[in-house]
């Protein structure tokens, strides 16, 4: 076989929903459906604080008294980019990947799966900064955060039931 039917037939595999069969109706599909849904907010969060970095509105918490040193400090930019524009960007992906492994397809769980996992170091990270460098904390952070943390659940259930026999 040539190199190019080998990738040809390997994405065919990867992008080739799984058919309901006895043996993988355990399927978690409600499970990626909350995933779908949980990670909206996230993006919906990452979006609002997007928008104001780049307005150069200063974000005003209702919650907790510390947005302004969180969103204006050294630690909200990356090479100049918005911290929140890339957790657009990853929510986005989530959802995503999260509504594909609801239709079955198999490589999407597992690629879900790393981004969750990339994303829950990256809030532990962030949370720790907020904490203990930083000194205060920004709610819409710490939502970033906790829709993280639920994602991570989430993507643990969806492992552990699509692991079982």
């Amino acid at each position: 076989m040539d190199a190019p039917r080998i990738w040809t037939t390997l994405l065919a595999v990867a992008v080739t929903p799984d058919l309901q069969t006895e043996s993988n109706t355990s399927r978690p599909t409600l499970l990626y459906a909350a995933a779908s849904v949980v990670s909206l907010v996230g993006l919906a969060d990452a979006i609002y604080l997007t928008v104001e970095h780049v307005a150069g509105r200063s974000v005003k918490c209702t919650i907790v008294s510390g947005c302004s040193e969180v969103l204006s400090s050294q630690y909200a930019t990356v090479a100049g980019i918005p911290l929140a524009l890339v957790g657009a960007a990853a929510y986005f992906t989530v959802f995503s990947l999260a509504t594909l492994g609801a239709f079955g397809y198999r490589v999407a769980g597992k690629l879900l799966t790393l981004a969750v996992a990339l994303m829950f170091v990256t809030s532990l990270w962030l949370v720790y900064l907020q904490a203990f460098v930083i000194r205060a904390f920004c709610q819409f952070c710490l939502l970033s955060a906790l829709v993280t943390f639920v994602l991570t659940g989430l993507v643990v259930a969806i492992v552990a039931r699509e692991s079982r026999p």
